[in-house]
């Protein structure tokens, strides 16, 4: 099923400028944990989707009681708030999936899209995997689209690395901006690489913090904060069993195993028994 046009919006919209925040799934799922957050607390209305026949081809199908279901496609959806304070608004979209395929074709149809919809400025966040430990504050690495940008962001303690690799939509996206002459900024959270399999809400956390302050966002982190909290307990079980792992992969015990031990003892008394 082909569709000219895979981006439909259910109302009409004419903000005279806005920002645009666009997510999906990756490392540590910070990206969707921010976006989600903001389209909470902010309630921000759902305006929007894009279709996803172009882009999505399920492998598989769901059976309930025995039953089989439709094929379900991910969701892929626009949200919109107007911020009073700023009289700016900002535009979500949050992807439920990455495609396997045409990802640069989905990047651009997003972008066109806030584009209709007067995006000024685009930003992506994301989890930049460190050497750090769980119970460690995370950093938050920035990179942008201009040196202008750049400069902005060293008013809000962003770490700027130089030379970086922003893997997936969440930086193939701010790449098709550039293309396009749109300005865009990318946070990244600092996430433990022994942590990268599970959602990290304290990378989002530390994300949320600067993107709030950026974007003049008057919001209540409370919640985040105490699921950041409760994260680190998950966390400290990776860590003992990635611990765990490094210990049996890369270590050998100084004294033999007991089998190794009965057998040397067999041994003795064999040789007794001879002489």
């Amino acid at each position: 099923m082909r569709i000219k046009n895979p981006v439909k919006f259910y109302k009409e919209l004419r903000p005279e400028v806005c920002d645009m925040l666009a997510a999906w799934p990756g490392i540590g799922n910070v990206g969707l944990i921010v976006a989600k957050y903001l389209q909470d607390k902010l309630g921000a209305e759902e305006i929007g989707e894009l279709a996803p026949f172009e882009f999505f081809d399920p492998i598989g199908i769901m059976v309930r009681d025995n039953l089989i279901e439709a094929p379900r496609f991910p969701e892929s959806k626009f949200y919109y708030w107007h911020n009073t304070h700023t009289d700016r608004g900002l535009l979500l979209f949050i992807g439920e999936e990455q495609p396997n395929f045409k990802g640069y074709e989905l990047a651009r149809c997003v972008l066109d899209a806030g584009r209709k919809l007067k995006a000024k400025r685009v930003y992506t966040t994301a989890a930049a995997m460190a050497k750090i430990h769980h119970t460690e504050k995370p950093r938050v690495w920035g990179a942008a689209t201009s040196r202008k940008l750049i400069e902005m962001l060293k008013r809000y303690d962003v770490v700027l690395r130089g030379n970086v690799q922003i893997a997936g939509l969440n930086g193939l996206f701010l790449g098709v901006a550039k293309e396009c002459g749109v300005e865009g900024v990318c946070l990244l959270g600092e996430v433990p690489s022994y942590t990268t399999r599970i959602p990290n809400p304290k990378a989002a956390l530390a994300v949320l913090e600067v993107l709030v302050r950026i974007l003049d966002i008057d919001i209540d982190l409370s919640e985040l904060a105490t699921l950041a909290e409760e994260s680190e307990e998950e966390m400290k079980k990776v860590a003992a069993a990635a611990m765990g792992e490094y210990i049996d992969r890369y270590t050998k015990p100084v004294w033999p195993p007991e089998d190794e031990e009965e057998e040397e003892e067999d041994e003795e008394e064999e040789d007794d028994e001879e002489f």
